[in-house]
Formats: structure tokens, C-alpha cells, sequence
């Protein structure tokens, strides 16, 4: 996603500080480099942070190091980056990229690419899978203005399926977001709308920006600007029928991008605005 509206960037984030605070719950972990200004997804794999930028950005997967700067970058020659805007990976340690934002509920390109884990190492790579998909229940692009469902940047894979958490951009928002679900499968793809949920009606605080899920596959995280929903005791895929707990972090800024390093600690990764964010937060669960 590109950042927030000028007038509404600078109210908000004049009115929260970047600087430590008792009531913080994110710690930095590093600064990203300048190249990395649009960071809009990030993905913990093998050991290692990957991230990816969004729209108007290279094709690029980079692998960083532990101090945040580009360790190695990976072309995939064969993929456009329309609006890359989440990374995910499977228990095998293959990374896929959503292209799937969709800020005016237009497109009909979207898709996930597959980047296979033994051509990691690579400098260029063609995508090993490509899914495209639709959703059902559009029928319009874009749909009115009060229907505006249809944008996404957050997923999960989960049991060889991927889970799409949706971004309402619908000018009636009242927080609700859909799930749906997707066969992770080559080819195109009709997704499956497996219900909704609702974060909270403010779209600046409350719009869903990233999804994660734990290693052990036992927690669900979702996040926005300035929180995180965390999912766990589900006995289906409706990730939503479990405990949901709301996580405030007490700290605002264009957050984009999410991931666990361990089934009890997530990394945060925010855009840089002005002379905020850019960073790599760590956010520790509490029993």
C-alpha cells in the first residue's frame, strides 16, 4: 500500500512518538536500508528475514542480514510486480508472493507466485507455481463505492491452502473482514469465502495490513497500523471461531508487514514516512 493521505499521516503521527516508551510493546530490532523504503511484506525463512517492496518496485525477493541490510536479492524474471503486498511460506520453506492489492477494487490479474526453497540461493529465478484467482462475489470492477471488498494484503498458507484476509476499503467500513480460502495449486482459481469478522470500524487503525501464522500452525496474527489480532484454539480453518485477542502496541506508524520468528515472537516491519518508521520491530506474546 502506498502511504496514508498527507493530512492524515501527519496528524496521526505527530500525535505518536517513535522514541521508547514504558507503554511500548515493540522493540526495535533494526533499521531497513534506503532501498527498502516500501517495504510491504516480510517472511522469517531458514533462519532469515526476507522481504519484498509493493507497487512501483522491482521484481525483487531480498534475504537480509542481522543487522538489516541486503544480504542477497533474487530476481524472479518470469513475475510483475503489480502490487506485491504480503510474503507467506510453507512448512517445506517455499516463499510465495501475493500480488493481489487492489486499492480500487479493479484488477482481474491477481495472483501468488511460488519461489521454490532451492532457488533461494539464486540471484534470477522464474516462479516455480503461479495461482491466479477470483473472487465469487465481484461481479463489478470496481463494485460501488459501499462495496469495495475486494482488496488484500495479508495471507497465511495453512494445510497446502492459502487464507486471504481482506482490506475494506468500502466507503460504509464498519471493520468487517472476509476470509477466503484458495487451493494452493498452479493455475486459475476461484476463492472461497469462508465468512467474515470484524477488526473495528476506524480504517486508519483497524485496516488489516498482514497475516502471519505461527510455526507450530497453532496461532493466527493479523495486523494494522497500530495492532494485532491474535487467533489461536481454532479446530477449523475459520481462524475467527477461536480465541481472538486484541494486541494494542501503543505505537503508530504505516505497519506492512508481519511474521513469527519462533511460536512466541513476531517481527514488524513499517514503511518509512518522513523521518518515521523504516524499522524491524520485535513484538513478543505474553502467556
Amino acid at each position: 500500500m502506498k502511504s496514508i493521505p498527507f493530512s492524515i499521516a501527519t496528524i496521526v503521527l505527530t500525535s505518536f512518538s517513535f522514541c521508547s516508551s514504558d507503554k511500548d510493546e515493540l522493540k526495535t530490532v533494526y533499521k531497513l536500508p534506503k532501498s527498502l523504503e516500501e517495504v510491504s511484506g516480510i517472511e522469517w525463512v531458514g533462519s532469515a528475514l526476507w522481504a519484498i517492496e509493493d507497487s512501483g518496485n522491482e521484481n525483487d525477493l531480498y534475504r537480509l542480514d542481522e543487522n538489516g541490510n541486503i544480504a542477497h536479492t533474487i530476481s524472479i524474471t518470469d513475475a510483475t510486480n503489480v502490487d506485491w503486498e504480503d510474503l507467506a511460506s510453507d512448512q517445506e520453506g517455499n516463499i510465495y508472493i501475493g500480488d493481489f492489492g487492489n486499492n480500487d477494487n479493479v484488477r482481474q490479474d491477481l495472483c501468488i507466485y511460488k519461489v521454490g526453497k532451492e532457488t533461494l540461493t539464486n540471484s534470477e529465478t522464474t516462479a516455480a507455481a503461479k495461482t491466479t484467482f477470483s473472487y465469487p462475489d465481484q461481479t463489478a470492477f470496481p463494485p460501488p463505492s459501499s462495496e469495495r471488498f475486494y482488496d488484500v494484503e495479508a495471507f497465511i498458507v495453512y494445510q497446502n491452502h492459502f487464507y486471504l484476509f481482506t482490506k475494506n476499503r468500502s466507503t460504509s467500513s464498519d471493520g468487517s473482514v472476509s476470509l477466503y480460502k484458495i487451493p494452493n495449486q498452479p493455475g486459475a482459481q476461484t476463492a472461497t469465502l469462508l465468512g467474515k469478522f470484524t477488526s473495528c470500524p476506524d480504517f486508519n487503525t483497524c485496516a488489516i495490513t498482514a497475516a502471519a501464522i505461527s510455526p507450530d500452525q497453532q496461532k493466527v496474527a493479523i495486523l494494522s497500523h497500530d495492532k494485532i489480532w491474535l487467533f489461536k484454539g481454532f479446530t477449523t480453518d475459520k481462524f475467527y471461531e477461536g480465541t481472538k485477542t486484541e494486541l494494542p502496541l501503543n505505537h503508530y506508524s504505516q505497519k506492512e508487514a508481519l511474521t513469527f520468528i519462533s511460536d512466541s515472537v513476531l517481527y514488524i516491519a513499517d514503511e518509512k514516512v518522513k523521518k518515521s518508521g523504516g524499522r524491524v520491530y520485535e513484538y513478543m506474546l505474553k502467556d
